[in-house]
């Protein structure tokens, strides 16, 4: 695979977002227009140790995304765990893999940190994202459940 996995850099935003946005969930909260919040967002996440923003590049292109965090927590004797959030892959690229290399990223990178456990969420009308989840060794073992703030 000709694909490079990296840290996102603040100059990526535009082509991560762009990815959230092409999306029937995301076309309906993103906005690629305005991304002052989102370079807002960048900076915390950036700042923030616990938190990484994980890009896969093609040519000089970002064409696949996510963010790790690292949860530490009282549960599981004091254990971290990690969260795996806002997957996308640019749609000219999905099929090739790419997705589940990130995912291994993300995995291994949590392992590397001494994270038990690796959860994410998915929303329930995509049921091909749960079958590539489900392929990559995860299983739906929890209900979630969300409050708008």
């Amino acid at each position: 695979m000709d694909i490079t996995l990296r840290q996102a850099i603040s100059a990526d935003v535009p082509e991560i977002v762009a990815m959230l946005a092409d999306d029937i969930l995301g076309a309906r909260r993103e906005n690629p227009a305005e991304l002052d919040p989102y370079l807002a967002a960048f900076e915390r996440i950036d700042a923030d140790p616990n938190q990484l923003l994980l890009v896969g590049e093609r040519a000089g292109r970002v064409v696949g995304t996510l963010q790790l965090s690292i949860l530490h927590g009282l549960s599981r004797r004091g254990s971290s765990r990690a969260l795996i959030e806002a997957v996308r892959v640019a749609a000219p690229e999905r099929g090739a893999g790419l997705g589940g290399e990130l995912i291994r990223q993300a995995v291994e990178e949590a392992r590397r940190r001494g994270c038990v456990l690796v959860q994410l969420t998915s929303d329930a009308a995509r049921t091909d994202a749960h079958r590539f989840y489900e392929r990559l060794g995860f299983r739906a073992t929890h209900v979630g459940f969300k409050l708008a703030l």
